[in-house]
């Protein structure tokens, strides 16, 4: 096989598209030439390289070759002989479409100087159909619109294929595979570990294949469109944009991204993805809702969550006892959900293939993300355990009831109709005023700092709309931090946690907020605090976002415990405010802010500070 030489001084267009016509596959084309495959898609779709005869394509071929020698300032005595070769070849195709019936055309107001004007098909003039002139064609109405539909090629699918390889992990292979065999996947796993990234890729390559339509269902709205990012930045490693309220393949596929108050999602069917389940509040109306649209044998199910608590309704769900209700019990199943027996994963009687993964088990399986001698530091023993080892919380360890957590959790997209992170992300609150909470870890490597949008009226919710932990020792940090937080939010209220290390903060902030408001906790002030916290989430006054939002805060709220003081003379309330147990800073921020409301529940209309 004869080297394929390139002119360097030809356009690379040109280049690119002779490369085509002999037969090279646009992802060689590409890596040959230096250029991003999106590129030359783009150059073959517009320019309709696969368009025309042979010998309109040698045509075009010959003459880019015949006119770059024609304009060469020196030429030898090769260059010459070429010319006369490729001027003989050039007169014999031309010969032979004057006698064939071959379909020419120009395309746009271009015409190459070619032997043939107006007919010739050459690069900037690729074959189309004829057309009768603009003035001679009548006007048809028509209320088409231009297609939104996914395009890929071979090329492009092949190689989102391969990065879907590339980028797993042995787990997340091992995901793959038992969706290939199980129609039905129970995923218990640990925070953090890639699975709805994962997923989402998952998704669509099975879009691709199958043409199955793809439903995402998640505690929220907002925590839904996670999976369409996703899909949007897997799709722009290859030139194509994801975009649109459902979008669509050209095989027909269909993406929908639902949050669980989505009462039209009854309509749709297609392989289902529902994300952390165990931090759905209505599980058994979301069942009810979800399960039916994937009932075809052609489609596949996947749940796969973070636990929450053992009195969640989706517990019997996991366990396998849910599946006992009104059978005889001669079929009743008793499934052992340990670590140990679900590790490798298990097909159970009720055709769920069960698996728990926990950080333990990515990091076996290849993920070197995670310190977690790091992570230990930070997080008390539970709360480590329910994010990273997949431990379900017992009730009763908190001095809050996780009924009244789980009920905080709404669909902020679809409950909050003054809040628009997405369409607004620069000001998602508008000019509604907000308050913001800064409570400082006791060792100053981590602290939590929280944003909520106050009640207006008389018995409103709070809500939460951002948290953060700050991590870092420079008080300069935190207090840029809470600056940033007043170019986004119409901030009228910020309070602190000025004892101890608190206090540089409190004194940095208060230069460019001079209304903040600093406490300096005692026993007495946080034993109030619990207190007005406990009424208000009885009261179901308070509201956060049910995706990953309401997994650090609920978190955050079951390390508030009932401990001895110092002295053990005495009890006060607590999150182990140590170096492992940082997470508890932003249920403490949290609660200071819930202080800030009178206790009748009205607000007074003093001015505030509102800060551009």
């Amino acid at each position: 096989m004869s080297e394929t030489i390139i002119d360097s001084r030809l356009d690379p267009r040109i280049q690119a598209r002779n490369l085509h016509w002999q037969g090279w596959r646009v992802s060689s084309i590409a890596k040959y030439l230096g250029l991003k495959p999106a590129t030359v898609h783009s150059w073959a779709r517009r320019e309709n390289w696969d368009g025309g005869s042979p010998h309109q394509r040698v045509a075009a071929s010959t003459e880019a070759r015949l006119i770059q020698l024609v304009n060469l300032p020196k030429k030898t005595d090769g260059d010459y002989k070429e010319m006369d070769k490729l001027a003989k070849i050039l007169t014999t195709v031309q010969t032979a479409l004057h006698q064939s019936s071959e379909p020419v055309a120009v395309i746009s107001n271009k015409a190459m100087p070619d032997y043939r004007p107006h007919t010739q098909s050459t690069i900037d003039n690729p074959p189309r159909e004829t057309r009768e002139p603009k003035e001679k064609r009548e006007k048809v109405a028509t209320n088409r619109k231009p297609s939104k539909l996914i395009v890929l090629d071979d090329d492009q699918a092949e190689r989102l294929s391969e990065i879907f390889t590339e980028q797993s992990f042995e787990y997340q292979k091992a995901w793959y595979r038992s969706g290939l065999v199980n129609r039905f996947r129970n995923l218990l796993k640990s925070r953090q570990i890639g699975a709805t990234f994962f997923m989402a890729r998952e998704a669509f390559l099975r879009a691709v294949k199958t043409g199955n339509n793809q439903i995402f269902l998640s505690a929220s709205r907002a925590q839904a469109f996670q999976f369409k990012q996703y899909i949007a930045d897997f799709l722009a490693m290859v030139g194509i944009e994801f975009k649109g309220d459902v979008p669509e393949l050209s095989n027909g596929a269909k993406f929908y991204f639902l949050g669980t108050n989505s009462r039209t999602a009854q309509g749709r069917n297609g392989d289902l993805y529902v994300d952390e389940y165990f931090w759905i509040q209505d599980f058994k109306r979301l069942r009810e809702l979800a399960e039916p649209m994937a009932s075809q044998a052609r489609f596949r199910t996947t749940f796969f969550s973070t636990p929450s608590d053992e009195l969640h309704p989706a517990y019997g769900f996991w366990t396998g006892t849910e599946f006992n209700d009104g059978r005889p019990e001669n079929e009743h199943i008793k499934l052992d959900v340990s670590h140990a027996a679900l590790q490798a994963g298990r097909l159970d009687p009720d055709a769920q293939f069960r698996q728990i993964v926990t950080l333990d088990d990515a990091e076996a399986g290849g993920c070197n993300l995670f310190d977690k001698v790091y992570l230990r530091q930070r997080y008390a023993p539970s709360v480590y355990d329910q994010l990273f080892k997949c431990q379900f919380v017992k009730p009763g360890d908190s001095v809050f009831e996780y009924g009244w957590l789980r009920a905080a959790a709404v669909d902020s997209m679809d409950v909050w109709h003054d809040y628009k992170p997405w369409t607004s992300p620069t000001r998602p609150c508008g000019i509604h005023p907000v308050w913001v909470a800064y409570d400082p870890a006791d060792d100053g490597d981590a602290a939590g700092l929280v944003v909520v949008m106050p009640p207006q009226r008389k018995g409103e919710p709070f809500r939460v709309v951002e948290r953060q932990l700050l991590h870092g020792n420079g008080f300069e940090s935190q207090a840029e931090g809470i600056r940033e937080l007043l170019s986004r939010y119409n901030v009228t209220k910020i309070v602190i946690d000025a004892s101890g290390l608190g206090a540089a903060v409190y004194q940095l902030v208060q230069k460019f907020f001079p209304a903040v408001i600093g406490h300096k906790f005692t026993q007495e002030l946080k034993a109030a605090w619990v207190h007005k916290a406990q009424a208000l989430f009885r009261a179901k006054r308070v509201q956060w976002d049910s995706g990953s939002m309401a997994m650090d805060l609920q978190a955050a709220f079951m390390t508030i415990r009932i401990q001895k003081t110092n002295s053990g003379k005495s009890l006060t309330y607590g999150s182990g405010r140590n170096a492992i147990a940082s997470h508890g800073d932003l249920a403490w921020a949290l609660m200071m802010l819930f202080a800030e409301e009178p206790l009748d529940g009205s607000l007074s209309s003093n001015s505030s500070i509102e800060v551009f």
